[in-house]
């Protein structure tokens, strides 16, 4: 079933030049997908009693506007499959009745006490959770890593990064490497592609290392072994893939 919610963008959430956060952005999405589950009776609500929660593992949204203060967003958002532990959550960003962006998450039910994936779309809760209609999208950019990176800072894991699963919340992770690099896309179109490998907890040092070049930023973000929690690239865009 496809669900509809509206964002309006409070003065908080844009940054100096007055556009909407891309963090921020992402966390609106990841708000509107904890809402459609919870009304489809598959969310949060439903999984904590068994000690279970959704985690987002892939996020690669396209963009091709920021909204100001005031505005309001409409996201679009359904179930496209559910398969090998893993659920597809699709969603469209409409502005003003015009359609401005669209993503493809990926998500994964996670046992918080053992830390374990689930294997739980068995479960009567999710018949007739899937609508099938595919989004397309081009396939996210190969992440640059290996070299010297051109930048490297480590953050240590504070109480505001953390959230109710017990670790870094994955919108956090998109505002570190932001606020270690931030690139200048002039409030052009912007493809973001993360992915989140390995969760870090409070107290951990999570170091940010940045590559650039003409045409996109590449972030890996390690653990205090050395060990990658996660990967991203940030681009420009000129329209909507698959339009």
């Amino acid at each position: 079933m496809h669900r509809y919610y509206d964002i309006k963008v409070p003065y908080q959430d844009v940054d100096a030049s007055r556009r909407l956060r891309l963090y921020t952005l992402e966390n609106y999405l990841l708000n509107t997908a904890g809402r459609a589950a919870d009304d489809s009776g598959f969310g949060i609500q439903s999984l904590l009693p068994m000690g279970w929660t959704w985690i987002i593992t892939r996020l690669n949204l396209e963009i091709l506007t920021l909204p100001t203060h005031g505005q309001t967003l409409n996201i679009e958002t359904w179930v496209e499959m559910n398969a090998h532990m893993l659920s597809i959550r699709n969603f469209r960003i409409y502005l003003d009745d015009a359609l401005i962006g669209q993503a493809k998450s990926t998500w994964a039910i996670l046992d918080l006490d053992k830390r374990e994936i689930v294997d739980a779309f068995g479960l009567p809760m999710f018949a007739g959770s899937v609508d099938g209609d595919e989004l397309e999208m081009a396939r996210s950019r190969r992440i640059r890593m290996g070299d010297a990176p051109e930048i490297e800072r480590t953050h240590v894991i504070q109480y505001s990064d953390c959230d109710y699963n017990r670790h870094c919340n994955s919108c956090k992770y998109l505002e570190i490497m932001l606020d270690t690099f931030f690139p200048l896309v002039d409030n052009c179109g912007i493809r973001l592609d993360i992915n989140y490998v390995k969760e870090v907890h409070f107290s951990q040092p999570l170091t940010t290392c940045v590559w650039t070049d003409s045409q996109l930023v590449h972030y890996q973000q390690k653990d205090h072994f050395g060990n990658t929690s996660c990967i991203a690239t940030i681009s420009k865009l000129d329209k909507l893939s698959g339009r």
